[in-house]
């Protein structure tokens, strides 16, 4: 029987986290192809350290009726423009630091065509549907701990980094700078977050503090009035406890501080540890590839299970194998609900998706679109769903459906 009393702590970063940042850089060569071709392929991942950002990774894009040699040169056209656009992302989450500069670090790029070993497997043709990019295993997760309906330890230790980088970008507080990361520890009673324990939040700076030396005081008093923000009215008391810049100054920081590499940060991208992880990361992947778009399949379901009231929490796994399109396992976990026999959505809820295969996945949630780089920080789920088709995947349009379950 699963506990309903315990203490649990997740994690968040910042999208000036050298592995966020290299996230958000694979992501931004993820939009360009899929703007100039919807049907791209891209797998691109991103090395950023000390004035370097190095990218690399197999690619392709193509024309309607274009010859094999135009495609060719199409693609390489699209990757030789992706240089100011990679330098306009760093630049767009603020690092303009000695040793991380958006306008002066020097950049490489190794993208190359993609494998045709590799093509020939997920390409649909005459007599096969698309099928997966490759084999795994996918999770998708949802409770009703917050409105979002994700884990609150993730849910606001991402918001806490959400609101500093907000008075950060505004101007309204320019000490900060962009590497950071939070920690979030909860109590539990009968299953609900009642307490929160411990709040940890280390923050990059500049040398000055409002003016100020930098000081443990000064930082505190800077950082606490925004991360308490965030949390409902009495989940923080007077025996939460604090840690703020526990090390002292955290000037240096970013790239120039610690290297980054795309999709070292799975589990903030998703659940914060409180549902299972398949493995795949999602940033820099085209959605032909099912670690991302079966992922966040898994999560649309999952969601639309619990916002029907079918269950308090629901996880769901789905698998693939490569070149294949129809799934080879669908399982569903209601963590002890009675309303509904999982077995029963296990059949119905791969039809509400056509199958659940590749296709009616990227057609469902409709994620052939530059969508990608807004996901690069804060998490892939608990995001708004908005109107150029961005975080599809959070949408609860199946409720009424499933409703009828109960």
């Amino acid at each position: 029987m699963a506990r309903s009393n315990y203490v649990f702590t997740s994690e968040s970063v910042s999208e000036g986290h050298p592995d966020k940042v290299a996230d958000r850089i694979s992501d931004t060569v993820v939009d360009a192809f899929i703007e100039a071709d919807p049907q791209s392929r891209v797998a691109c991942e991103t090395m950023v350290t000390t004035n370097r950002i190095i990218i690399a990774g197999e690619v392709r894009a193509g024309k309607p009726g274009a010859s094999k040699a135009e495609n060719k040169a199409f693609t390489k056209e699209i990757i030789a423009s992706l240089q100011p656009k990679v330098r306009a992302a760093v630049k767009d989450i603020g690092y303009e630091q000695k040793g991380f500069h958006w306008e002066k670090a020097r950049y490489v790029n190794y993208l190359h065509g993609q494998s045709a070993h590799i093509a020939q497997g997920v390409d649909a043709t005459a007599k096969k549907d698309e099928g997966a990019g490759d084999q795994g295993i996918m999770f998708g997760y949802a409770c009703n701990e917050t409105p979002e309906r994700m884990p609150a330890t993730l849910q606001y230790s991402h918001n806490i980094l959400k609101r500093l980088a907000e008075v950060r970008h505004s101007g309204e507080r320019p000490e900060l700078e962009p590497d950071a990361k939070s920690q979030v520890t909860l109590r539990y009673e009968n299953g609900k977050p009642v307490e929160v324990l411990a709040i940890v939040v280390s923050h990059q700076h500049k040398k000055k503090l409002n003016g100020n030396n930098y000081s443990t005081k000064r930082m505190e008093e800077l950082i606490k009035p925004y991360a308490l923000s965030v949390f409902p009215e009495g989940l923080v008391t007077k025996k939460t406890k604090w840690m703020i810049n526990p090390t002292g100054r955290f000037e240096i920081g970013g790239p120039d501080g610690d290297s980054g590499l795309t999709g070292r940060k799975i589990i903030v991208d998703t659940y914060g540890g409180a549902a299972p992880h398949g493995g795949g990361a999602f940033s820099g992947k085209d959605p032909t590839k099912v670690d991302r778009s079966a992922a966040y399949a898994c999560r649309y379901l999952a969601k639309n299970v619990v916002a029907a009231g079918l269950a308090e929490r629901c996880t769901i796994q789905i698998s693939y194998a490569i070149g294949v399109a129809v799934p080879t396992s669908f399982y569903v976990d209601l963590h002890g609900a009675d309303t509904v026999d999982p077995a029963k959505l296990e059949k119905l809820l791969p039809e509400l998706m056509n199958g659940c295969t590749p296709r009616a996945i990227r057609e469902k949630l409709g994620l052939n679109k530059p969508i990608y780089a807004r996901t690069a920080a804060y998490g892939h789920f608990g995001r708004q769903p908005d109107n150029e088709g961005g975080f599809s995947w959070e949408r609860d349009d199946l409720v009424p459906e499933l409703k009828r379950l109960s």
